[in-house]
């Protein structure tokens, strides 16, 4: 075993540090409630995902281990045997994942300000953005959701990831990668018409998988941007992308503070029942309450879709 700054490790398992106002319950209740999810699994109070590492795929338990730690475990059962040096790029992973870089005290400083997200913050302590590190994914599941239910959404991404992910099996379960933009890309509309989408959808998913894949469109170029407006412009002069889903992406993969889907419908409807209003809100209404979230528009978004979710 050996050190770092924030984890152990063996080849196997990882203890991995975490912040203070983190929470693996609140953490773990939210994924859980995605019943429909297909790329993790919740159960035992443990998360099992897939996650792509050095040239295979492993899959990971995740479990706490104590207050202040997570315990990271290879199921040993996965196809490729663990390398010792891949421990460090599922420990990135998931701390992407969980957001386990950011400082949330700002963030409750604000919030135990407002009426409104202080009844969510006082709910969900410790609750972490939980992100979408794979940019692709973030894109394709922003365009699936356009326009349709969330339940017929996961029904579309499961679809799409068993019949072009790659998988790993471990303990009599089978744990799922969403497939590579170059598998996508390299497909005709039809193909993608026959698991139930829409030809416009179908185009848009194939023409985004092609600008990835010719690296006209990646996480650096977004990121170097420094700037959310500036990113949001790159994201909705694609095809299919919008200012929501650009904000949507921008929000779970990016992780920008800023990013905020202000027509998300989940948003709305969150605000109606914590305000008890008789009607969703207007835009404008919503960008009023919005104004003393400036700088944390992300986290309130998501700690406001938790009371529904």
């Amino acid at each position: 075993m050996w050190k770092r700054d924030n984890m152990e490790q063996t080849a196997y398992e990882a203890l991995l540090k975490t912040p203070r106002m983190f929470s693996f319950t609140q953490i773990k209740n939210a994924l859980a409630n995605a019943s429909r999810e297909c790329l993790y699994r919740v159960a035992d109070d443990r998360i099992y995902k897939a996650i792509p590492a050095g040239q295979g795929i492993y899959v990971v338990e995740i479990s706490e281990a104590g207050p202040e730690a997570l315990k990271l475990r290879i199921l040993q059962e996965t196809a490729v045997t663990p390398q010792p040096e891949v421990m460090p790029e599922i420990i990135r992973y998931v701390t992407e994942w969980f957001d386990l870089d950011t400082d949330l005290a700002p963030f409750y400083a604000m919030a135990g300000q407002d009426t409104l997200l202080k009844q969510t913050i006082d709910t969900y302590s410790g609750l972490r953005l939980a992100g979408i590190p794979d940019l692709f994914e973030a894109l394709c599941w922003g365009i699936i959701g356009q326009q349709i239910n969330l339940s017929y959404a996961h029904t579309l991404k499961r679809r799409i990831v068993e019949r072009y992910g790659r998988s790993a099996a471990a303990e009599g379960e089978q744990y799922w990668v969403f497939p590579a933009p170059e598998t996508i890309a390299a497909l005709s509309v039809p193909g993608l018409k026959g698991l139930g989408m829409s030809e416009r959808k179908s185009e848009y998913l194939i023409d985004t998988a092609r600008m990835l894949a010719q690296g006209k469109l990646t996480r650096e170029l977004l990121q170097d941007t420094g700037d959310l407006k500036k990113a949001e412009a790159i994201l909705v002069s694609i095809r299919g992308i919008g200012p929501w889903t650009a904000n949507y992406v921008l929000m779970r993969c990016l992780k920008m503070p800023t990013a905020f889907p202000a027509d998300d419908v989940g948003l709305h409807n969150a605000i109606k029942l914590l305000t008890g209003m008789d009607r969703k809100p207007t835009r404008q209404e919503v960008l009023k309450l919005a104004e003393p979230w400036k700088g944390w528009e992300s986290y309130a978004t998501f700690y406001l879709w938790r009371t529904l979710y």
